[in-house]
């Protein structure tokens, strides 16, 4: 059961996610042999909500966990919840029709929905969803114009009812911050505890009698008579079909590193501030919405607990970055002049997974695997929503998923260059917005 690669992995930063969650059992190591229907690899969202769609199919899965369940990026998240793609819907009808980008749009909205469905199924008050909406503030009129623009598009096309447009003095109300020109609100998004939510998810599907195995990384994964077998350090998992949902964190484990290569991994990273006084948490952000920016390297934030949580892309490697935080603490301050003398209390970050057509992508690899995986940031509520489309395939069923078939999805060329290229585009975007384009 070895492997020449090694598969330990540190535990992840301290996050305010992590010390204010809830107990999670501890998941036993798998020991010896094991069968099932459908083995999963991956305890993140992906995983743990088709390992929940597929027993309620009649079907057995079992769960293999390099780490502890919510280790990646279901636990390191800003926990925004959003039905969108980085991908526009105008720009999905302009390539590919509005036919298409109705549909897409539909499963935006399921995505959002389904996260809803899964915490009152499972009881998880801690995870503390808000559908409230969020803000889209824009730092010139150039960008306001084209937020504007789509939303009205939506309108008009897709019938949408969530967006409304906001003026700079009502961004002004809902930020407590005079730095932007207007604004849209999208009243359909929210806000979650990224790890409560996972926690529940975990608790649920165990509670169910599924098995989940908790430093059990998957080494090698191989096709064998009419199934899959895959190796682990201290075991094997025999199985009609596979799962992958390793996301960005694909290249941790052998059994699941071939499919690396089809995501960009950016890093994201995070910072949260000690509590506010009741004065100053009354001043910022008083709506206690979610907000983003439209800048190219797009920062977002919001209010937990009387705390600010900002968060941005822009990082690069395999470990955290102080130029990032340190990047992130003079943007916040930036918007939030009133925050500049308050401490923080965490910082952390995470990988992203981008994909080459900004989508995520779902489905069949071959007729014994499937996969889920490159959300673009927009992961929790989509990951959500790819478990019950992985249910759906594993029964043999062909769900529409429009662009986000796997059949579309595309190995990243030159991959060893792909961080330097990163850089360099993220360097661009950055003087852009810098300049005020």
């Amino acid at each position: 059961m070895s492997d020449n690669a090694p598969w330990h992995v540190r535990p992840s930063a301290p996050s305010l996610w992590a010390n204010t969650a809830t107990p999670l059992r501890a998941f036993p190591a798998l020991q010896g042999s094991a069968q099932a229907d459908i083995v999963i690899i991956g305890a993140g969202y992906t995983g743990l909500s088709a390992a929940h769609h597929l027993a309620a199919s009649g079907l057995e899965p079992i769960v293999l966990e390099a780490n502890q369940p919510g280790w990646g990026a279901s636990g390191r998240n800003g926990g925004v919840i959003t039905a969108k793609f980085r991908l526009s819907f105008p720009a999905i009808a302009a390539a590919h029709g509005r036919q298409m980008a109705r549909r897409m749009y539909e499963i935006a909205h399921e995505a959002v929905d389904i996260v809803s469905e899964l915490v009152d199924q499972f009881g998880i008050e801690s995870a503390a969803l808000t559908r409230s909406g969020q803000v889209k503030a824009a730092h010139n009129h150039e960008t306001l114009r084209y937020a504007v623009t789509e939303a009205q598009w939506l309108k008009a096309e897709l019938g949408d009812s969530t967006m409304s447009v906001l003026s700079a003095d009502q961004v002004r109300e809902e930020t407590g911050s005079s730095g932007f020109v207007g604004g849209v609100l999208n009243g359909g998004s929210g806000g979650i505890h990224p790890l409560n939510y996972l926690h529940g998810l975990a608790e649920g599907v165990a509670a169910a009698g599924m098995r989940i195995h908790a430093q059990t990384p998957a080494l090698r994964l191989r096709r064998e008579g009419s199934g899959v077998v895959v190796e682990t350090p201290t075991g094997i998992v025999t199985a009609r079909q596979a799962i992958i949902a390793t996301n960005s964190y694909s290249d941790l484990t052998g059994a699941t590193r071939a499919y690396q290569n089809t995501l960009i991994p950016f890093r994201s990273a995070i910072i949260a501030t000690e509590k506010l006084s009741p004065n100053l948490a009354a001043s910022v952000m008083p709506t206690r919405r979610t907000y983003t920016e439209t800048k190219r390297m797009m920062r977002w934030f919001r209010m937990v607990d009387d705390r600010v949580i900002f968060g941005g892309r822009g990082a690069f490697g395999k470990q955290d970055s102080p130029a990032a935080f340190r990047a992130l603490h003079k943007a916040m301050t930036g918007i939030f002049p009133q925050l500049a003398d308050v401490p923080l209390a965490y910082r952390w970050s995470g990988l992203v997974a981008m994909t080459l057509d900004s989508v995520p992508h779902v489905g069949r690899v071959d007729d014994r695997v499937l996969l889920a995986m490159g959300y673009n940031g927009a992961g929790v509520a989509m990951s959500s929503l790819m478990g019950r489309y992985l249910a759906a395939f594993a029964r043999g069923e062909t769900p529409d998923v429009g662009l986000l078939d796997a059949a579309r999805m595309r190995r990243v060329p030159f991959y060893p260059l792909r961080e330097p290229a990163m850089r360099m585009v993220a360097g661009w975007y950055q003087f852009l917005d810098a300049i005020g384009r």
